[in-house]
């Protein structure tokens, strides 16, 4: 058997385990291992199982990530976050769909101390999806809108996706966020278009409310957002100005966090062992996924598939717009079953160098990427966001009815896809201005 042959009965291997719902992390550990031990023997797997967690672990930028989990696990649990929607509600209250308008701007503050879109679903559900389900919203409108909003996570700093293409793909991560930055807004604003289009064409999806807020109610409202601005605009303000790194910028804001909690009397020890548990759980999950996918991009070399896997997708396309619409129908696809860091990890070493060699931004490529991966969070049979609500709001509405409710959203997000493509300056003319 071919050294080519085995990296082919490696990928079948794995995407078979992956079929049986096999943990991605081992599965890729347990195929890169036996993979590389069948080509170049055992004692290179075991050098390789040595040294290949430690490379991959002990790169700088990755310690930001407990960081930034730690953040948002404790301004979520801390109910730092709860002004956020509320503030949002009622400065939307009198737009045609405001609470569903408000769930999409709360969603995207409550992602800049997130950086999950899952727990952006979830934080977001809980909070928006019973206050529209009380003035009479269609349960297939605001169950739609939270699970699609969440994907901003991924986009708007600090995402853990772009943290990890930055260190997969050695290009600067604060570049990747201030890109990410203006596709997250351009997304709200896409999701408010969407909003307003589905009410103006049905009104009774979402009854206007009621209620009269003076210019003192909205003022006062915007108190409750202060934990989240004081937090944000240190660090972020603090990041984008060069003050510290984004590496700095997560311990730097969980810190403040720490703080605000203790200074709002939130913070309890139970909260506060919850936190860390949850922060310790989630980063110790990304980094198996890590080193699999670090132990399978060696296999893909030393059986040299990845030459002959970058020829197979280039003899698809016969130019750039070609690539693109080839790397979109394989995400998506991708997305269906897996979710967005697997998938990111497990196609990356064969998809960089085919992007290199076509001269594409490298910066414009990962925010492109996650955007296309987040698509995969509320498309089915997986659509990880829309089952994360359907277990927030239990029997309120069926799984099918909240995947209906998100194909309007789809739809426009591939449009914002394809104007990305055709208009690379959208997410380049930002991270330009460091050049």
């Amino acid at each position: 058997m071919s050294e080519v042959q085995i990296g082919l009965g490696a990928i079948c291997s794995l995407m078979v385990l992956l079929a049986m719902r096999a943990p991605i992390g081992a599965s890729l550990i347990a195929v890169s291992f036996a993979g590389i031990w069948a080509i170049v023997g055992w004692r290179s797997a075991y050098g390789a199982i040595g040294n290949i967690p430690y490379d991959f672990a002990a790169s700088w930028s990755m310690s930001s990530i407990p960081m930034f989990l730690l953040m948002g696990y404790l301004a979520y649990h801390c109910r730092l976050t709860s002004g956020l929607f509320e503030a949002a509600r009622v400065w939307t209250s009198r737009i045609p769909g405001g609470l569903a308008v408000g769930a999409v701007f709360g969603s995207s503050a409550f992602a800049a101390v997130c950086g999950s879109s899952v727990a952006c679903s979830a934080a977001m559900g809980k909070i928006a999806v019973p206050e529209m389900t009380r003035v009479g919203y269609s349960p297939m409108l605001s169950t739609g809108t939270v699970a699609v909003a969440g994907t901003i996570g991924a986009l708007i700093p600090p995402s853990i996706l772009l943290i990890i293409y930055g260190v997969m793909a050695e290009v600067s991560v604060i570049k990747l966020f201030m890109g990410g930055l203006v596709i997250g807004m351009l997304s709200a604003i896409t999701y408010v278009v969407v909003i307003l289009i589905r009410v103006w064409l049905n009104p009774a999806l979402a009854p206007r409310d009621a209620t009269v807020y003076s210019l003192r109610d909205k003022l006062a409202v915007l108190r409750k957002t202060w934990p989240m601005l004081v937090i944000s605009a240190s660090v972020f303000g603090g990041m984008f100005s060069g003050l510290f790194t984004p590496t700095e910028a997560g311990a730097v804001g969980a810190f403040l966090t720490f703080l605000v909690a203790l200074l709002t009397r939130e913070l309890t020890w139970r909260i506060f062992r919850t936190t860390v548990m949850e922060t310790l759980l989630t980063t110790s999950a990304l980094m198996i996924i890590g080193v699999g996918a670090s132990l399978f991009a060696r296999l893909l070399v030393i059986s040299g598939l990845d030459v002959t896997l970058g020829d197979a997708i280039t003899s698809l396309y016969s130019s750039s717009f070609m690539l693109i619409v080839t790397l979109v129908v394989i995400y998506l696809l991708l997305g269906m079953f897996l979710e967005p860091i697997g998938a990111m990890m497990l196609t990356l070493p064969i998809v960089l160098p085919i992007v290199k060699t076509e001269g594409i931004s490298l910066i414009w490529f990962g925010i492109f990427l996650a955007k296309l991966l987040e698509v995969g969070m509320v498309t089915p049979p997986i659509g990880m966001n829309v089952f994360v609500i359907k277990r927030v709001v239990g029997n309120l509405i069926s799984l099918g009815g909240i995947f209906r409710g998100v194909l309007w959203f789809v739809v426009a997000d591939l449009i914002l896809i394809f104007l990305i493509y055709f208009f690379p300056a959208l997410v380049t003319w930002l991270p330009d201005t460091l050049s």
